[in-house]
């Protein structure tokens, strides 16, 4: 369905802009259905499809890394399969980017139709904490959908990070956006595969890769229950001295400091351990993805296996 949309839409293209030729780059994040046969298929019959194919689920961050580094073109466009990034926005996106006043234009969701309201509460929660805490400003409803000069994608694969969070490495780079404001799109089959909890995770990676306010929230705490304890310790020592100490043998109390703080020290320890633990994975220098097979792969593979049948 997304290629004979998007034919159609750069076709169009092509007679208005004769300057323009298209490559379409598709990345198979591991996927267990029949993508890679139609991905096969359509390689050898339109010389103009890519593909790389992914040795298992790399996840989304990883299948993007791999399209901006596999593109070949002057301009690189990101945009889901799924038809929520109509492709009728290509012809206006390059009206702003041709010119030159623009690096990249990029649609902005106004509202979240088709989503619960849970789920888009959270989703603006999010965006909130992340402009407060963050010196990197992602702005709420934009997408992945993006239409780059070289460039700008060459900036963004400069940044190897492993721990990849590309709504903030589209903001850090810089480079001047143009913003496309429309209504939510849904897609026209299947189903989204992210969870309430993927994406909360999603969102701490982001949190995580754009700012150190955790931290210092940790180091906040410590320095609060260090003086609440301190205040405590003084109120019952002018207490005993007073004679006003009529409490029991403050066993509830101390099981409660116990919990209270042994509680708090846990919490600064987990956000200490999360930092840690993306510093430990950057480490490893482990690669973004593992590529198992690319449209050159398998043609070339077709190729010999017709010339060994034809001496056969």
């Amino acid at each position: 369905m997304f290629y004979e949309e998007i034919t159609k839409v750069t076709g169009k293209m092509s007679k208005d802009y004769p300057e323009l030729t298209f490559e379409y780059l598709f990345i198979n994040d591991g996927s267990k259905d029949k993508t890679l046969e139609i991905l096969r298929s359509l390689a050898e019959n339109d010389s103009r499809v890519r593909y790389i194919s992914f040795s298992r689920n790399f996840g989304k961050e990883s299948g993007m890394y791999a399209g901006l580094k596999g593109a070949k073109g002057d301009y690189i466009v990101v945009m889901d399969a799924d038809l929520q990034h109509p492709p009728a926005f290509l012809p206006e996106m390059y009206s702003y980017v041709r010119n030159g006043e623009y690096d990249c234009a990029t649609t902005r969701r106004v509202s979240r139709k088709g989503e619960s309201k849970i789920r888009s509460a959270f989703a603006r929660l999010f965006y909130k904490i992340m402009n407060k805490i963050s010196q990197t400003e992602i702005v709420d409803g934009a997408q992945d959908f993006r239409f780059m000069t070289r460039q700008m994608v060459d900036a963004i694969l400069d940044m190897t990070e492993y721990n990849r969070f590309s709504k903030g490495i589209f903001s850090w780079v810089g480079f001047h956006t143009r913003y496309i404001e429309y209504e939510n799109v849904e897609r026209p089959a299947g189903t989204t595969s992210w969870s309430f909890w993927g994406l909360f995770k999603y969102s701490l990676e982001g949190i995580m890769a754009f700012s150190t306010a955790p931290l210092a929230i940790a180091s906040m705490l410590g320095i609060l229950t260090c003086a609440i304890a301190f205040i405590l310790i003084i109120i019952t020592i002018i207490k005993s001295l007073l004679g006003l100490n009529d409490s029991p043998d403050g066993y509830p109390t101390i099981i409660c400091l116990i919990f209270l703080f042994s509680g708090l020290q846990l919490f600064s320890t987990g956000i200490l351990g999360q930092y840690l633990s993306k510093t430990y994975l950057e480490t490893k220098k482990r690669p973004v993805f593992i590529t198992k097979e690319t449209e050159e792969i398998y043609l070339s593979r077709k190729k010999e296996a017709e010339a060994s049948e034809k001496k056969d």
